[in-house]
C-alpha cells in the first residue's frame, strides 16, 4: 500500500480538529431507511464502530493520545431540552454498555463548571484525544505494517484503466486500486468538487488552567459540544488548557483574529477564565455535504472516494477506512448502502465556496436564534 500525501501526515482536519470522539452519523435517518427493516439495529452499530477501531488500535499499537472517557451534549433553550430526551430515550431503548444520564439545570452548571446551559446529557460512551498523536501513531503502525507513506507529493491527476495511475508533480504510482481520502482539501476529481462545501472551523487554546480553575471548570473532564447548527465546542487538553472551538466569519489562519472572535464566546460560557491567556489558535477545514451523509463512490471500478463527515470525522473516518478495506477485498454490503444514497450537488460550488459557505451559515444562524 502507498499513501500519497499532499503535506505531512496530519495536516488536514485528522490532525488539526477538536479532538472529540463522538459516536453517531450525520443524515441517520436517511441511513437507516436506505438499510432497509433492521435498519435501526444496523445503524446502532455503525454509530459506535469507529470507537471500538480507535480503542483498539490505541492498544495494540501503544498509541499515546490521551484517550479519554465522558462527552455532553448541552441546552440552551427549551426545544433542546427536548431532543436530549429523545437521544436519552434512543440510548434507553438500545441498552448500551456504557453509562449515561439527563441532567437538570443545576446539575448541569455543577458538571460543566458553567451557567449557559439548561440541561445536558452526559455520555461515558463517547470521549475525547489529541488527534494528531492519534494520526501520528495510526500512519506509525501502517508503515510498521508494510505501508509506504510518501509527504510531500500531492497528486495531479488519475490516468483510469485496468491499472489506473496516480499522477504527482514528482513521479506515479500505479496500482489495482485508488482511494480518495483527502476529504475538503482534495481537489482532483471534477465529479465530486459540487458535491460538498469545505468549512472552515477555528480553535484557541488557553495557557494552563491554574489549580483554583481547575476545580470549576468542565471538573469531570468531559468533551462538550453545544446544540446549534453552528455549534461550539470545548473541553480540556491533557496539560489542562481550555481548546474552544467554533466557526468564526473568518477564512484565513491569523492566530489574533482567531482568538479576537473565540474569545469572547468562551468567556460566556466561562467566565471564570477572563484575564487567562490564549496562547494558541488556529484553523481547518471539515467537508459537509447539503444532505449532511457521508459520502462514498465509485469513480470507476476500482477507483473509490469517501468524504464528506460533518464534524464527526474522528469517528466516521475509521469506519470508512474499514468499509473501504472491504470493498477493496471484495465485500461491498455497507459501502454499497452509501454509495446508492442520493447526493445534493451545488453547480459551481467550487468556483463560490466562501460566498456559499457564509449564506449557508447565516441560514442555520437564524435557525440557532429561534
Amino acid at each position: 500500500m502507498r499513501i500519497l500525501e499532499a503535506n505531512r501526515v496530519g495536516w488536514g482536519a485528522s490532525g488539526r480538529n477538536g479532538g472529540q470522539m463522538i459516536g453517531g452519523l450525520s443524515g441517520e435517518r436517511r441511513l437507516a431507511r436506505a438499510l432497509g427493516p433492521d435498519g435501526d439495529r444496523q445503524l446502532w452499530d455503525l454509530r459506535w464502530a469507529g470507537h471500538e477501531l480507535i480503542r483498539t488500535r490505541i492498544k495494540r499499537y501503544d498509541i499515546r493520545c490521551d484517550l479519554k472517557t465522558g462527552y455532553a451534549d448541552v441546552a440552551i433553550k427549551p426545544r433542546h431540552l427536548r431532543e436530549l430526551q429523545e437521544s436519552h430515550d434512543y440510548l434507553q431503548r438500545h441498552d448500551p454498555p456504557f453509562e449515561f444520564r439527563l441532567l437538570g439545570r443545576d446539575e448541569t452548571r455543577d458538571t460543566i463548571g458553567s451557567q449557559a446551559f439548561t440541561g445536558a446529557l452526559v455520555n461515558m460512551g463517547n470521549g475525547h484525544l489529541h488527534p494528531l498523536n492519534l494520526c501520528l501513531g495510526e500512519a506509525d503502525a501502517a508503515v510498521q505494517q508494510g505501508a509506504t507513506i510518501h509527504e510531500g507529493s500531492p497528486v495531479t491527476g488519475i490516468r483510469h484503466g485496468d491499472k489506473p495511475k496516480v499522477e504527482t508533480k514528482h513521479g506515479s504510482v500505479t496500482a489495482d486500486f485508488v482511494i480518495l481520502a483527502g476529504n475538503a482539501y482534495h481537489a482532483v476529481a471534477k465529479r465530486l468538487r459540487d458535491v460538498m462545501l469545505p468549512v472552515n472551523s477555528y480553535i484557541i487554546a488557553t495557557a494552563p488552567l491554574l489549580p483554583q480553575q481547575i476545580a470549576t471548570v468542565n471538573p469531570l473532564d468531559l468533551a462538550i459540544c453545544n446544540p446549534n447548527f453552528v455549534i461550539e465546542y470545548f473541553r480540556l487538553s491533557a496539560d489542562k488548557r481550555m481548546l474552544f472551538g467554533g466557526r468564526c466569519n473568518y477564512t484565513g489562519d491569523d492566530p489574533r483574529v482567531i482568538t479576537d472572535e473565540l474569545q469572547p464566546r468562551m468567556l460566556r460560557v466561562f467566565p471564570q477564565l477572563d484575564g487567562l491567556p490564549i496562547e494558541f489558535a488556529w484553523g481547518g477545514r471539515m467537508g459537509i455535504p447539503l444532505n449532511r451523509v457521508p459520502q462514498f463512490g465509485r469513480l470507476a471500478p476500482n477507483v473509490f472516494y469517501a468524504q464528506g463527515y460533518s464534524g464527526h470525522g474522528v469517528n466516521v473516518t475509521h469506519l470508512a477506512g474499514e468499509i473501504l478495506a472491504d470493498v477493496v477485498a471484495g465485500t461491498s454490503e455497507r459501502f454499497d448502502v452509501f454509495a446508492r444514497l442520493r447526493t445534493w450537488r451545488i453547480p459551481g460550488a467550487h468556483l463560490f465556496p466562501t460566498p456559499l459557505v457564509k449564506l449557508g451559515i447565516a441560514y442555520y444562524q437564524l435557525r440557532d436564534w429561534l
